[in-house]
């Protein structure tokens, strides 16, 4: 009996937290984490890159891992 209840409290849950993520998405609210960099220092790492700038280098330059300055830097490595 007790479990009854407790699957049905789940399925409440989840149901409420659907409805709330679809409400968010059609208020176009930003969902997710904050991104570490602004959009002119993204152009900034890309330029540098292009530049000649190793990942490793810029990575320490902006305090930010590797992996992001390589996903960042991704579409001109692809471009190239």
């Amino acid at each position: 009996m007790l479990a009854a209840v407790c699957e049905m409290e789940r399925d409440l849950l989840v149901e409420c937290t659907q409805a709330g993520l679809a409400r968010a998405k059609a208020e176009k609210k930003v969902l997710g984490r904050p991104k570490k960099t602004k959009d002119a220092q993204r152009a900034e790492i890309v330029a540098k890159h292009r530049g000649g700038a190793s990942i490793s280098e810029l990575a320490r330059q902006y305090g930010i891992f590797r992996l992001s300055i390589a996903r960042i830097a991704k579409p001109e490595t692809a471009a190239a």
